[in-house]
């Protein structure tokens, strides 16, 4: 099963009652890509991720990993997981935590490595719950790889840490990511999204909207925006500008998407409109909202 990828999701659907949190999704991750899923809360990415991991059976449709079911995957340790869940285990070591947690798996990876890897070696001696939210998040990183996984998912692992914390945790996963491994990781940073996966999956109202590289989503959502400053002049007519295909104000700033820069700017020109002028690419969060801004989330449909 070497060829197989490390996800497949075949025309998954799962339902709650009248909500339809999964929605015929098609999707597969290939061995050694990292890989971001984003979307709004309520947009499916929790059960997608709880299927995945075989904690929930979809209704129809088949979920793969390493071309096995999720929940035989997980036993023998080729998946490991970091949820928001969990609170620290108190009165134990970072290391008895680690290692009682590898005993439970066929192949483990020695517990030093895994210290090592998540960047918790000089915390080893500590007790789990007398560290800091950052030093207990590289932990559950640390416990996630006991198992020696090829795929290890990660569910807002960066939530609620510091600038500091979260530049440690994305450098111990690029650490394990460099072996060949594969790495699923859902956030609403989007400039980790940007910057530290190899491709970005989107999901809204429980479909994939959209899939591939940040600079094609950027792409996708259409064109570059210009900005500049209306020194106190109207912005009456900008829509009508060559290439405008939206308008934003913010105080004395108009925002423009357009799908012809060069257009745009020579009409800006024409008429003495071009102080603080610039143009730049559309950014990920531009594109996150153009694919999703006019899709009610699940807890909308509820």
């Amino acid at each position: 099963m070497k060829n197989e990828p490390a996800v497949a999701f075949e025309g998954v659907h799962k339902t709650f009652g009248r909500v339809r949190a999964v929605d015929g999704v098609d999707l597969g991750i290939r061995r050694g890509e990292t890989v971001a899923l984003l979307g709004r809360n309520g947009a499916g990415k929790s059960t997608t991720i709880g299927l995945l991991l075989g904690l929930d059976e979809p209704d129809s449709g088949r979920v793969r990993l390493f071309g096995e079911a999720p929940a035989r995957a997980v036993r023998a340790g080729r998946v490991g997981a970091m949820l928001q869940e969990g609170r620290p285990v108190p009165r134990v070591t970072v290391r008895e935590l680690v290692a009682f947690v590898a005993r439970t798996y066929p192949a483990p990876l020695p517990v030093a490595e895994a210290l090592e890897l998540a960047g918790v070696t000089q915390l080893a001696g500590r007790r789990v719950d007398r560290l800091s939210g950052g030093q207990i998040q590289r932990v559950r990183f640390a416990v996630a790889l006991a198992g020696s996984p090829g795929l290890i998912v990660l569910d807002e692992p960066t939530a609620a840490l510091d600038v500091e914390a979260r530049h440690a945790f994305w450098d111990s996963m690029r650490g394990y990511a460099r072996r060949g491994n594969t790495v699923l990781f859902s956030t609403h940073y989007l400039e980790e999204a940007d910057a530290h996966a190899d491709r970005i999956v989107v999901i809204d109202s429980g479909r994939v909207v959209a899939d591939g590289t940040s600079e094609q989503l950027k792409r996708a959502a259409g064109g570059n925006l210009v900005s500049f400053d209306l020194a106190g002049r109207s912005s009456e007519g900008l829509t009508l500008l060559p290439g405008v295909t939206s308008v934003e104000i913010r105080g004395d700033r108009a925002r423009l998407r357009t799908e012809d820069s060069d257009a745009t700017v020579l009409a800006l020109a024409a008429r003495d409109m071009v102080r603080g002028l610039e143009v730049a690419p559309v950014s990920l969060d531009d594109a996150f909202l153009t694919l999703t801004l006019a899709r009610p989330t699940l807890e909308n449909a509820r």
